[in-house]
């Protein structure tokens, strides 16, 4: 593995490269604080089955004050809030009631702090007074991309290969009108020539749950993963392009409520591929195909309870996504995937932290060209110990469990800065440590080649453990560095930039 090379000095650039590169997306990380919940109950409609007692009192709401939003519209952060004017509210909720908006405001990614503050007018009547700090949503963010899937297979498996470094510019525009809407937009050179347009827009409608999501890109490849031997990819290599692949998507979004989000999608992908690659693996895109093409009806539900996504520490997560391949315009693939993820995180007291993760991915399909396998491997999707590898099957699943203890956290403030959204910046440093195990069912074609292909690490347990350090900072900012033994027996240093899960 990579375990004694940590100290190289052209690791290290690269590392703060890359960590610049994705912590500049333009989201603010924050502190947790407390847990969110999904439903509250409005006090004052239940107060005659409540235990009444001595130190009890209700507290109306008066007015709701915004300060600090010079840029965001108040209905995008009266939306977050289940506080209302008129509400009336037991004194011994409030507080709780009162964290959890704070929470919310957080997790808009708009503001580096919110605070929310009771003015007691007289008893049993309040205004609330609700104070932010808009963070900085403008981001040209150069592109010093690997063209692997991560890091450790760039350093292990390609001799860390700086040709194999993908080099360009991504804009991101947030809250754009004011409005919590998003422009992303790509240009990327190298290896991988990619061109990206993304248009949130979270609110279309006056009650604020319906949103649409438009894309589209445009991507050519001159270096492509044509086959798998003993679990890892085998690329060809030219001068010229040899996979064009392009896409256009629409997404209507519908978030009935503060933590529950609802997603319908359409897709169109068309891809193409060249003689010489089609020679390398005929199966690449089918028998006898040098194209493909194909649109995607998909449907997504998310229940997102975490206290602070950025880093949670608190909470849990679950989504659920189905999509149908083939839906209407074409025939060049067919199929029914659906997968799955739960994630809970648990404060254990005394700065412990106790976090689980479940992911289970089904294809009704075995039968299908190399390019849509599905994979363990890529993203978080992985078990650790193994990211050098990937393991191809119909159907996986994932755990990961996580014990951790913060030893360090502060705010630092900067002096005489102009840019208040850069003058106060968070830093905390986590000791863990950790045990994945994962499944994956082996693909037919595998097992029924002469000799048997990539029958290592399919159809049987793997697994993964170790310790590591998790530092976390603004922006999103997570550097992460492990030591882990895998259930092969080898062991090595991987660096990650980006959450767990």
């Amino acid at each position: 593995m990579i375990g004694c090379i940590l100290s190289n000095k052209t690791l290290f650039a690269v590392l703060w490269a890359l960590l610049l590169s994705v912590s500049a997306t333009g989201k603010s990380y924050v502190f947790p604080t407390n847990p969110a919940y999904d439903t509250l109950k409005k006090n004052g409609r239940n107060r005659d089955k409540e235990i009444h007692d001595s130190t009890r009192y209700y507290i109306t709401i008066n007015r709701i004050f915004i300060l600090g939003n010079k840029r965001t519209r108040e209905n995008i952060i009266i939306r977050e809030l289940t506080l209302k004017s008129g509400d009336s509210i037991s004194n011994v909720e409030i507080q709780k009631i009162i964290e959890k908006d704070q929470n919310k405001l957080f997790n808009l990614h708009l503001f580096n702090s919110a605070e929310i503050r009771l003015l007691e007018l007289q008893q049993g009547l309040a205004d609330v007074l609700v104070e932010v700090n808009e963070r900085w949503y403008t981001f040209p963010v150069p592109i010093f991309q690997l063209s692997d899937r991560n890091f450790n297979e760039w350093w292990e498996n390609y001799n860390h290969d700086f040709k194999r470094v993908n080099y360009g510019l991504k804009l991101y525009q947030y809250n754009m009108r004011g409005r919590n809407e998003t422009l992303s937009v790509t240009a990327q050179f190298g290896y991988v020539r990619r061109f990206e347009l993304l248009y949130r827009i979270p609110y279309i409608d006056r009650r604020q749950k319906q949103g649409l999501i438009f894309q589209t890109d445009f991507i050519d490849a001159k270096n492509v993963s044509y086959r798998t031997e003993d679990h890892k990819l085998i690329f060809l290599e030219t001068d010229n392009v040899l996979r064009n692949t392009r896409g256009i998507g629409l997404t209507y979004t519908y978030r009935n409520s503060f933590y529950n989000h609802h997603r319908l999608g359409y897709q169109f992908r068309k891809t193409t591929i060249t003689d010489s690659l089609y020679q390398q693996n005929q199966n690449y895109l089918g028998l006898e195909n040098r194209a493909q093409q194909f649109d995607l009806l998909s449907y997504e539900f998310i229940s997102d309870h975490r206290d602070v996504i950025a880093y949670p520490l608190k909470g849990y997560h679950f989504l659920f996504h189905l999509q149908k391949v083939g839906f209407a315009m074409s025939n060049d693939l067919e199929k029914l995937d659906a997968w799955l993820s739960y994630a809970r995180y648990i404060d254990l007291k005394k700065n412990f932290f106790l976090s689980n993760f479940t992911f289970a991915y089904w294809s009704n399909k075995t039968d299908i060209p190399y390019y849509n396998y599905g994979v363990m491997g890529y993203n978080r999707i992985f078990v650790r110990g193994y990211e050098v590898n990937v393991i191809e099957g119909p159907w996986y699943f994932l755990n990961k469990t996580t014990l951790k203890k913060r030893i360090f956290s502060r705010i630092f403030s900067i002096d005489g800065t102009r840019f208040k959204q850069f003058k106060h910046i968070p830093f905390a440093i986590y000791l863990k440590t950790y045990g994945d195990f994962g499944y994956v069912e082996n693909y037919p074609a595998y097992l029924e080649a002469i000799p048997p292909q990539n029958t290592n690490l399919a159809n049987r347990f793997i697994a993964g453990t170790g310790a590591g350090l998790d530092f976390v900072t603004s922006y999103d900012a997570v550097l992460r560095i492990e030591y882990t033994l895998n259930s092969k027996g080898n062991t090595g240093f991987f660096l990650h930039i980006k959450k767990e899960f």
